[in-house]
C-alpha cells in the first residue's frame, strides 16, 4: 500500500477539442499546453495541469491521476503491481507509473511533476453572519464573470463492479472511507466516499467516491473542482448562463462532504461541479454509513431533474 496526497487531473476523450477549450476557460480553467492532439488545462492553483482533453473517435472519460506523497511510493508500487516507473511523456513530466483499475479507468500515479507559481485571485469574501462578525467598513462588489477554480477537488465514478474497484483505491492506494451509502438493507453497501490516507492530516472529505452502478460500463459521475468561495459559485454561475452552457443541478449543500455546489455540462455532456466549503478529515474522523435516497444528497437545492442522473 501506497500514501496518495492528492488528485492530480481528469481525463477525458472528445471529438472537438475546440469547443472544450472555450468551455473550460468559461467555467475558470487555463490552457496550460496544447499539441496536435491533447488539450491541458490548469487551475489557479499550483499543480501544473488538472484537465485533460484528449482528441479521438467518441466522447468518453478515460481516467484520472493521482500524486504519491513520495518517489518511494512509486517504485513500492510499480514493484507491487508488475509494472514500472516511467518518465511522464506528457507536460509537466515527473514520474509516473500507470495502472488500469477494476473498472477500466487509466489511473496514472505521479511524482516529481512539474508547478507553476499561482495565478491572481480576488480574496475570499468576509461575511457578516448574525455573530462573530467579520467585515467592516467595507462593501462586497463582484461581477459576473469566470469562477476562480483553484483545484480539481474529486471525481465520482459509476463502476458495475464495486466491491473490487473499492479494494483497489483502499487497499493498494491507501484511501479511506470517510462514508459510505446502503441500499435495501444495511449491510448492502452501494457507494464509498474515500479520503487520502494521510493519518492525522486534515484533507478533503473525498477525493474519489464510487458508486455502484447497474450499467455493464463504467463512466464518470462528475468531476469536481474547488472555487474561492460562496459568491464565486454564484458569479461563476452566471456567467455560464450567460454563455449558454447547460446546468444541470443547484445552487445547494451536499450532506456527504457538505460542499456548496452548483452541476453544468460541457459542450459533451460530461457533469462538472464547482464546489466550495467541503468538510475536512483525517483517519481518525468517524466514518458514517446512511441510506441512499434523494434527500441525502443535498441539504438544501432545487429539486433534482431525471436529466442530472444521466
Amino acid at each position: 500500500m501506497i500514501t496518495v496526497e492528492d488528485i492530480a487531473f481528469v481525463r477525458y476523450q472528445v471529438t472537438d477539442i475546440e469547443p472544450m477549450e472555450q468551455f473550460l476557460a468559461d467555467f475558470g480553467l487555463h490552457r496550460v499546453a496544447r499539441t496536435g492532439d491533447a488539450l491541458y488545462m490548469r487551475a489557479a492553483g499550483a499543480i501544473h495541469h488538472s484537465h485533460i482533453s484528449e482528441l479521438g473517435e467518441a466522447n468518453r472519460a478515460v481516467g484520472f491521476g493521482f500524486f504519491a506523497r513520495t518517489q518511494a511510493d512509486l517504485e513500492r508500487l510499480a514493484a507491487h503491481t508488475g509494472t514500472r516507473v516511467e518518465d511522464n511523456p506528457e507536460p509537466g513530466g515527473g514520474q509516473r507509473v500507470r495502472l488500469t483499475d477494476p473498472a477500466g479507468f487509466v489511473v496514472d500515479v505521479l511524482h516529481g511533476q512539474a508547478t507553476h507559481e499561482p495565478l491572481p485571485t480576488r480574496k475570499p469574501t468576509g461575511v457578516n453572519p448574525a455573530s462573530g462578525r467579520q467585515r467592516f467598513g467595507k462593501t462586497i462588489r463582484i461581477g459576473r464573470a469566470p469562477s476562480s477554480v483553484m483545484r480539481l477537488g474529486h471525481v465520482a465514478v459509476l463502476v458495475p463492479n464495486f466491491q473490487d474497484t473499492l479494494a483497489f483505491y483502499r487497499d493498494l492506494l491507501g484511501f479511506r472511507v470517510s462514508d459510505t451509502y446502503w441500499a435495501g438493507v444495511e449491510h448492502n453497501t452501494i457507494a464509498a466516499f474515500l479520503h487520502c490516507g494521510l493519518g492525522d492530516q486534515w484533507t478533503d472529505h473525498h477525493t474519489i467516491a464510487l458508486v455502484a452502478t447497474q450499467e455493464s460500463h463504467a463512466r464518470f459521475d462528475h468531476a469536481a473542482f474547488e472555487v474561492l468561495d460562496l459568491d464565486d459559485v454564484h458569479q461563476g454561475g452566471e456567467h455560464l448562463k450567460a454563455r449558454g452552457y447547460t446546468h444541470s443541478w443547484g445552487v445547494g449543500r451536499h450532506v456527504q462532504g457538505s460542499q456548496i455546489f452548483d452541476y453544468w455540462r460541457d459542450p459533451f455532456g460530461n457533469k462538472i461541479e464547482h464546489w466550495t466549503d467541503g468538510d475536512l478529515v483525517n483517519d481518525s474522523t468517524p466514518v458514517g454509513h446512511a441510506e441512499i435516497s434523494n434527500d441525502e444528497l443535498s441539504q438544501w437545492a432545487p429539486p433534482l431533474a431525471p436529466e442530472f442522473f444521466g
